[in-house]
């Protein structure tokens, strides 16, 4: 584990992005920032394999051909260097003290191996209510999206907590990455703290928003299984019940709709099978 108390541990920041051919992105990420204050490794999902960036210091650029967002904040976990790792996209905004935020939370909870922080809207409000807590658990996780998580990468690394890559974005089930992630985290007694402090904005836009698409459903079904095993099907009615009550989806949808989830209950049966 390594030492927060330390004034020179170091702060990296995991890129996931898709088909770049320049490094221009990183002026809106980093518009209150210098990019050379901390670490920077990109992850680019792209065909163009042989494209570079311009030499930098902090800057490490990984071009690879597969997708899948999982995949790709798991290679960042295997290529990262620092000590403290964010994650993050191509669409947030940093906060001008962002970092001081992050490695201060480090060092006023030395035991903890995870951090996670809340975000705003680009209109500055906040992107969700978030609980009154100090410490997650397993009701809490539901909260966090991936790019407000920081890690000690030393914990995640030794205790082989890594992203199931049959969920998130580009992958079979297109969400609860950073759940799963965390809950492997939270099964393997890692301390998983909640500091109550701002260091991005995000658009609204945001894929967790969708909460009562196809998609969205389809790998709701598959997430509920993983967990609650038969008991999936009541889960999947509950979360329909509240698709309907804050007017997500009409009573004409619900019947539609609880096929979609079971139909990612049944795929997800399918492909863990196949993985015997």
């Amino acid at each position: 584990m390594s030492n927060v108390n330390n004034k020179n541990i170091s702060l990296e920041i995991l890129i996931s992005t898709k088909d770049r051919d320049n490094l221009d992105f990183l002026n809106s990420i980093f518009i209150n920032n210098d990019t050379h204050t901390n670490s920077i490794l990109i992850i680019n999902q792209t065909q163009n394999i042989n494209f570079s960036c311009p030499h930098s210091d902090n800057i490490n650029l990984v071009n690879v051909s597969e997708t899948g967002l999982s995949k790709s904040r798991n290679l960042a976990i295997e290529k990262a260097k620092s000590d403290i790792c964010l994650f993050a996209d191509d669409d947030i905004v940093y906060e001008n003290d962002y970092d001081s935020i992050i490695l201060n939370a480090f060092n006023l909870n030395p035991s903890a191996d995870i951090i996670t922080f809340k975000m705003n809207d680009l209109k500055g409000n906040s992107f969700k209510d978030y609980p009154i807590i100090k410490k997650h658990n397993k009701k809490s996780l539901s909260f966090v999206n991936s790019v407000v998580i920081a890690f000690r990468r030393d914990s995640i690394i030794s205790n082989k907590v890594l992203f199931d890559e049959n969920f998130g974005l580009g992958s079979i089930f297109q969400t609860a990455d950073e759940y799963v992630f965390l809950r492997n985290a939270l099964k393997l007694k890692l301390n998983i703290v909640f500091h109550n402090e701002v260091i991005l904005s995000h658009p609204i836009n945001s894929s967790g928003k969708d909460v009562a698409s196809d998609r969205i459903l389809f790998a709701k079904g598959a997430l509920f299984y993983k967990y609650y095993n038969i008991l999936s099907f009541i889960k999947l009615i509950h979360y329909l019940y509240l698709m309907f009550k804050f007017k997500y989806i009409s009573l004409g949808q619900i019947f539609n709709k609880y096929f979609v989830g079971v139909k990612g209950i049944i795929k997800y049966i399918k492909v863990n099978n196949e993985k015997k």
